[in-house]
């Protein structure tokens, strides 16, 4: 409960750029008690642990890649989104 509420203060806050900042890092403490203990995480073999630890660096690997492919893209304008192939001229 004490997540939401604070998930729901920070919502309502005007921070700037630093409210994604924010949210990711609510949801991320979020997510590691949840893992931790309500999925008893924490209490497991070592073995539990490795998979874990496995699927938390795939996917910071896929995020990565993700973020790169976005990157990588050329930004498009208004004019361009209509049909990517035709050419538009400006009327005079």
């Amino acid at each position: 409960m004490l997540g939401t509420y604070i998930t729901v203060v920070a919502a309502f806050k005007d921070l700037g750029q630093w409210n994604i900042v924010v949210a990711l890092t609510i949801a991320t403490m979020k997510a590691s008690l949840v893992v931790l203990y309500f999925m008893h995480a924490r209490y497991s073999p070592r073995r539990t642990h490795l998979v874990i630890i496995c699927a938390v660096f795939w996917l910071a690997i896929m995020l990565a890649l993700t973020l790169t492919d976005y990157q990588s893209r050329p930004i498009l304008g208004p004019m361009s989104q209509a049909h990517p192939t035709a050419t538009h001229k400006l009327a005079v």
